[in-house]
């Protein structure tokens, strides 16, 4: 079995004090360092916003943060302006390991549709090159970790697996937004009941089995 590492959106409007600051989100970077280290093949994705990105609630006159609109033909929450592209935000950050990245996928860069999937955008009209790049390396399992549980992280893995891949999420390298109490939960079981393995960092061990 041939298995990669996907690290999802460690960027700094992810962290505690971000545009868009995930509770405990810096407490993913020393576990998805650990991680690294049980994987030959290591892929990131970055949120990579134009300043205008449609889901910005600053893009929708007398809208807030937190209310929903029609993005893209898709049902889309509004939030704050977070990872513009080439602003300290959106930068990777500071403490994760970045040395053994081999490729980065950027996504969410047309501002008519929001991008919260590793692999598609939210209409899954464009692929960001992840499936293509695992294909090429002859990837069956992806393990994912990273920011956030109930957005990101999830529909990241809710794609893999429909893409064939067997798919794990770490759970303890991943932190969720939490919109509404209980959403990590019931990602996590939505995700299970996808057929995605939920693990800890500790399962994780040796880089091809």
């Amino acid at each position: 079995m041939t298995r990669a590492l996907i690290l999802v959106d460690i960027q700094n409007d992810f962290l505690p004090g971000g545009a868009l600051g995930v509770p405990d989100g810096d407490g993913v970077i020393p576990v998805a360092n650990r991680l690294q280290e049980h994987f030959d093949r290591v892929y990131a994705t970055r949120d990579w916003h134009p300043a205008d990105h449609g889901s910005f609630a600053s893009q929708h006159p007398g809208r807030s943060p937190g209310e929903w609109i029609e993005l893209g033909g898709v049902s889309q929450i509004l939030w704050p302006d977070h990872c513009v592209q080439h602003s300290k935000g959106a930068e990777m950050a500071p403490g994760l390991d970045t040395r053994k990245i081999g490729k980065y996928f950027f996504k969410g860069r047309d501002r008519g549709i929001d991008s919260y999937s590793a692999f598609f955008d939210n209409g899954h009209l464009q692929a960001t090159g992840l499936e293509a790049c695992l294909r090429e390396e002859g990837v069956d399992e992806v393990v994912l970790a990273g920011l956030a549980t109930d957005y990101c992280v999830k529909f990241s893995a809710l794609d893999a697996r429909q893409l064939g891949f067997r798919t794990v999420v770490v759970e303890d390298a991943c932190r969720g937004v939490e919109l509404e109490p209980g959403d990590t939960d019931r990602a996590l079981d939505e995700m299970r009941a996808a057929g995605v393995r939920i693990v800890r960092s500790g399962d994780v061990a040796g880089s091809e089995r």
